[in-house]
């Protein structure tokens, strides 16, 4: 997926501040897809609608970000059962709260542009058949092997948390 334009940008400010442009979150996910000092949380829901959240490693490729997990775990199993999640991160000067979905990728070319982002952030990923391997991966993560995750938003929500300030909701068609 390439980089999207909104279809629809929503002023949520109550203080008179202008709608925050798309391309300043997209800009600090772009330019720095592998930094290890940003995390990110996964949130998803439970067969029995409770909520779930995870802190994940996630990377920026084309547009979408992408996460790893063991398929044993809480947040793999969620997803099986219900693609619908969140990501929230804290960028620098703004938090993002992304709505969508995820989906599991086994094609080779993406699993390895995927495994070399996450080398050049310090964790040595390899694909092995469909999934990655690595010497070590964070606690949460199960045991290897760590499927593959493309998460495709929908709706993003911005607050600045630095000037120029603001609150915004971006939607997209995707």
């Amino acid at each position: 997926m390439t980089d999207q334009t909104p279809v629809e940008v929503t002023n949520l400010d109550r203080y008179g501040f202008p709608a925050l442009p798309w391309s300043r979150p997209r800009d600090l996910l772009a330019a720095s897809p592998t930094r290890s000092d940003i995390t990110f949380f996964l949130g998803t829901v439970r067969p029995d609608g409770r909520p779930h959240t995870a802190g994940v490693g996630a990377v920026w490729l084309d547009g979408d970000l992408y996460v790893t997990s063991g398929p044993a775990t809480r947040k793999a199993r969620n997803l099986s059962a219900n693609s619908a999640c969140t990501i929230s991160v804290r960028l620098e000067g703004i938090d993002l709260v992304l709505e969508g979905e995820v989906s599991r990728v086994t094609d080779q070319p993406t699993l390895e542009q995927v495994a070399q982002l996450y080398r050049e952030g310090g964790w040595p990923a390899e694909v092995q058949g469909d999934a990655f391997t690595a010497p070590f991966s964070a606690p949460s993560a199960g045991p290897p092997p760590w499927h593959l995750y493309r998460f495709t938003f929908h709706t993003a929500f911005g607050v600045a948390t630095a000037e120029p300030n603001g609150a915004t909701r971006w939607r997209f068609d995707r």
